[in-house]
């Protein structure tokens, strides 16, 4: 056991040992840029060292060899692991990444958070200005028409320039030497200038541009003189065709320049601005070619790579000049280019950018140089977009990218510029016109009032003869359209907009005459009062329908009622009858059956012997308190007839005094003479009747009127 454990430590201490110096190994191979060489030992160690400087350093050695994937990956490691030492570049390097990946709301938010974090709320407002910028430039759509060149391998190819009937381009040397080398940056041979014919560019036809500019170091980013004579370009620092390194070991890069003598570039002497501590590289020329553009690392320097120029006096120069915070940002600008147009184009990933190297322009006046703008789509993408040049002329040109979908790390396009940079904010139309709303014709001088979301007044127009109003306005923003107009009613409109470039939002409103709404009132005035007289009219006839349907169904209520009484009336006779032998119908009549009533003659007194028979009527009307009796008294025909009938009314009358002495209601007895009106024998004239017949004339009647 105590063998095993010794082995254990041995192991232990040589594994330690062994990630030891390969750390050192791997910090070694970084600090010297051999990023390709450093990956695979910081694959290794981060297995099991997941330090700041690990991680770090893996994710700048994917970053700096164009794999963004990985990259992302380790960005996104160093910042959850290490937030507070994590400084703005890993933010902004993570930020790059995510744009790589088309992630454009990530990257965004990765940096903005940052900013929150920091309290930096300048950056924040800048962030969201660029945001602005490239969504105003994205709307443009596709300013180019864009080619991937023939000559393209699976190398870098970029830098591209014509050169008479030529394009010379910077690539990787397909047939090096014997003792060529790797650059271990990014483990491919070196640079050389190469050549192609313009009339036939294919890579079979691709050679090297010259044997005496090109060496086993880069060469690069070759610009000509307009007479073809001159040619400046970039190489490592070196003498005597030796590399130079700094103290850090690290060969900058310098801006050379050759003199075509006799078919030859001779007379190639570095520039006297160069140095072994910092890179001077990709020469540009000014129009009149006394200006010398570059880019630079040099002390002074606002990122880490600037623009600068310099004057050109003959075979000797001024001083550097950096181009000032107009061009140049805090992080990279490199590849100037001056087109015939006097216009700088120069690519950086300071400014507001897709990602990465974007091409950006700036127009130079009078030695100013104006705010630059993304040259746009589909030149510039999340990846690195370089090395542009275009003929202002013909709209034709180069450029160089290493975007997804193209043939090596870095391949050239040509270009064809066809729509100007015109960039402007998102705005819209809010347009219409102003109507009469009965008859339909347009309103001039009409005023149109725009208010934004405050209330606030933006704009004011008058409308023209044809009714017609139109305003400018921002996208995204709640407006207010008031129209008004003398004479006329007020009238609004409420639009709410969205991000719809230049469409046109209708607000035509219609305004009502206010003479026109006098008549109309004054006509329902007229019409309401004519409504409210036919509605009388109308309750009137209804009611008196109403009535008359009310009098018939009283009519006829009564009807029923009295039918039905009559029909209880008659059931009660019949009953009545059917009870009471007195009692008898007489035809329509009924009558209490009596034994005749004497009276003296020529008298009306009741005779005793007459009360009997009195009293049987009375005790019927007693037995029926509802019974009505008619007391009829009738005389014969013989005598005067006046004389007569006043007898019946004296003998009727005494009669019903004498049941009212019996307890009879006067109001149910009455009496009426008849005289010699009603005979039951017609004795015409008076002496064809015998005694018998004028006895049965002479009676009294006892007629029930109501029972």
């Amino acid at each position: 056991m105590k063998r095993i454990y010794l082995l254990l430590i041995v192991f232990s201490i040589q594994f330690t040992q062994a990630q030891s110096q390969d750390l050192k190994r791997a910090k070694r191979l970084f600090d010297r840029t051999y990023y390709s060489e450093a990956i695979p030992l910081y694959e290794s160690i981060i297995t099991t060292n997941r330090s700041f400087e690990v991680v770090k350093n893996l994710a700048d050695s994917y970053y700096n060899t164009n794999n963004y994937a990985n990259a992302q990956r380790q960005y996104r490691l160093l910042i959850s692991r290490f937030p507070e030492a994590a400084t703005a570049e890993y933010y902004f390097k993570y930020s790059q990444t995510l744009k790589a990946s088309g992630n454009y709301e990530e990257a965004n938010k990765v940096l903005r958070d940052y900013f929150l974090s920091t309290k930096n709320q300048k950056a924040i407002e800048n962030l969201d200005k660029d945001n602005l910028v490239l969504e105003n430039i994205s709307a443009l759509g596709n300013r180019y028409n864009i080619k991937n060149m023939t000559i393209n391998t699976s190398n870098s190819e970029f830098g591209a320039v014509t050169y008479g009937h030529e394009l010379i381009f910077s690539a990787v040397n397909n047939r090096p030497n014997i003792f060529g080398k790797v650059y271990k940056w990014n483990n491919e041979s070196y640079l050389d200038l190469m050549s192609v014919s313009l009339k036939n560019p294919k890579i079979d036809s691709i050679k090297n541009f010259s044997v005496e500019l090109n060496t086993p170091l880069h060469e690069a980013n070759a610009v000509f003189t307009k007479d073809g004579k001159t040619v400046y370009f970039t190489r490592n620092n070196s003498k005597d065709g030796i590399r130079v390194k700094n103290e850090n070991k690290v060969s900058t890069l310098q801006i050379f320049r050759a003199e075509l003598v006799d078919g030859k570039w001779r007379n190639i002497t570095a520039l006297p601005f160069n140095s072994d501590n910092y890179s001077v590289e990709h020469p540009a020329l000014s129009n009149d070619g006394k200006t010398l553009y570059f880019a630079s690392d040099m002390p002074g320097s606002l990122g880490s790579f600037d623009i600068y120029s310099v004057s050109i006096l003959g075979s000797d120069y001024g001083t550097p000049k950096n181009l000032g915070p107009t061009i140049n940002t805090d992080k990279k600008e490199q590849f100037p280019f001056v087109s015939k147009d006097n216009k700088l184009y120069f690519s950086s990933n300071g400014h507001a950018g897709y990602g990465f190297l974007d091409v950006f322009v700036s127009e130079i006046r009078k030695g100013e140089f104006t705010t630059p703008l993304n040259v746009g789509l589909p030149i510039n993408s999340g990846y690195d977009d370089f090395s542009f040049v275009i003929d202002s002329d013909t709209q034709q040109g180069y450029f160089a990218s290493n975007r997804k979908g193209g043939k090596g790390a870095d391949d050239i396009y040509e270009i064809n510029e066809i729509q100007p940079l015109l960039v402007e904010n998102c705005m819209q139309y809010i347009a219409g016109v102003i109507t009469d709303v009965d008859s339909k014709l347009p309103l001039a001088q009409t005023k149109v009032i725009l208010q934004d979301a405050n209330k606030k007044e933006v704009q004011s127009v008058i409308t023209s003869i044809d009714g017609s109003f139109s305003f400018s306005v921002d996208c995204e923003k709640s407006y207010t359209v008031y129209a008004s107009k003398n004479q006329y009613t007020d009238a609004s409109k409420f639009l709410k907009l969205y991000k719809d470039r230049k469409k046109t939002n209708d607000a035509s409103m219609a305004l009502k005459s206010k003479e026109v709404i006098k008549k109309e009132e004054l006509a329902v005035i007229e019409q309401k009062k004519k409504e409210a007289a036919l509605l009388v009219e109308k309750q009137k006839k209804e009611a008196a329908i109403l009535v008359e349907k009310a009098k018939i169904e009283k009519e006829k209520a009564a009807k029923k009622a009295i039918a039905d009484a009559e029909i209880k009336k008659q059931e009660k006779i019949a009953t009545i009858v059917a009870a009471e032998k007195d009692i008898v119908k007489d035809k329509d009549r009924l009558l209490i059956k009596t034994d005749p009533i004497y009276f003296d003659y020529d008298l009306w007194y009741i005779r005793k012997e007459s009360k009997p028979i009195l009293n049987r009527v009375i005790e019927l009307m007693k037995k029926y308190p509802e019974m009505v009796v008619e007391i009829g008294s009738h005389t014969d025909n013989r005598g005067n007839a006046k004389y007569n009938l006043d007898l019946s009314s004296k003998r009727a009358a005494s009669t019903r005094e004498y049941f009212i002495s019996q307890g009879i209601p006067a109001k149910r007895i009455f009496a009426k003479g008849y005289g010699e009106t009603v005979q039951i024998v017609k004795c015409e004239p008076s002496e064809s009747c015998n005694e018998e017949q004028h006895e049965l004339n002479r009676r009294s009647e006892f007629v029930i009127k109501n029972l």
